[in-house]
């Protein structure tokens, strides 16, 4: 909770979602599920992550103090938090339905599987794309018992959308991570870095947009993407000299780049809403 970013990356575009598969207005009770249930995979795949990277994280400056790997708990409270914490989460959609399920059951091997992609993936940022975004099939099954095509644009759009701010992420550690001999887009990507960040955000604006047009969607959606086109600029000029602590700082400003998508579509449902 006192570093809220990774629970906000997997926030939004949840709600983006939510938000399209209600039309634009919500039931309160999904709004409440669906949060609640990110703050908790958001916690057990943290558990799970500092499991997987135990030996790694001792080695690496930033990490070295985490519970696990400084030895404050036990490799087996680790995976008893994560464990009941993804028990806690899929109690939450026990009323829904059986299509909300079989997603829910998935994206629980997909919190559990990411950490360890970082072995054998030369990108394992995509994976955790579809792992971070997996509440979006999961809110379009819950509303509408269905996986249109509208679905799996926004999640593609998110898979991209991770690629950006995780290589962001990653060349902050790029040289613990090559000395550990762990896989990233970062090192992967090599001196074009920046460049494929770039071109990231720019394929997640394409595909949103693309999903805008899907769902008729108007000039509010187009206002929000413009301001999340302004933020993933803005990035650029973070990351172009590969300062760590200009990366990390972009990493953690793209909880503005999904407000700003967000607000869009917010801003658009209200707008047609007034027009009607």
């Amino acid at each position: 909770m006192h570093r809220p970013i990774g629970i906000l990356l997997l926030l939004w575009p949840t709600l983006w979602a939510l938000w399209l598969a209600s039309g634009g207005f919500p039931r309160l009770n999904d709004v409440l599920v669906f949060s609640l249930g990110t703050l908790l995979m958001r916690a057990a795949g943290c558990a799970i992550n500092d499991f997987a990277d135990r030996d790694f994280d001792r080695h690496v400056k930033r990490t070295a103090e985490r519970p696990l790997t400084a030895g404050r708990i036990a490799a087996w409270e680790a995976l008893a938090v994560f464990a009941l914490l993804s028990l806690l989460a899929l109690s939450l959609i026990v009323s829904y339905n059986k299509l909300t399920w079989a997603m829910a059951a998935i994206a629980a091997f997909l919190a559990a599987s990411y950490p360890f992609t970082k072995r054998f993936f030369s990108i394992p940022q995509a994976y955790l794309g579809i792992a971070f975004g997996f509440g979006i099939p999961m809110t379009f099954a819950a509303v509408t018992n269905a996986l249109p095509l509208l679905c799996w644009v926004l999640l593609l759009a998110n898979i991209f959308w991770a690629i950006a701010y995780d290589t962001e992420y990653a060349m902050v550690d790029r040289s613990d991570d090559i000395h550990l001999g762990i896989k990233t887009s970062a090192i992967t990507f090599g001196r074009y870095d920046v460049a494929m960040v770039m071109l990231s955000y720019a394929i997640t604006l394409a595909l949103l947009a693309f999903a805008g047009r899907l769902a008729a969607l108007g000039l509010g959606w187009w206002l929000g993407l413009l301001a999340a086109a302004g933020i993933a600029l803005y990035h650029y000029w973070l990351i172009k000299d590969r300062q760590v602590d200009a990366c990390f700082k972009a990493f953690n400003h793209n909880n503005w780049f999904g407000a700003a998508v967000f607000c869009g579509l917010v801003l658009d449902r209200y707008m047609s809403q007034a027009a009607s």
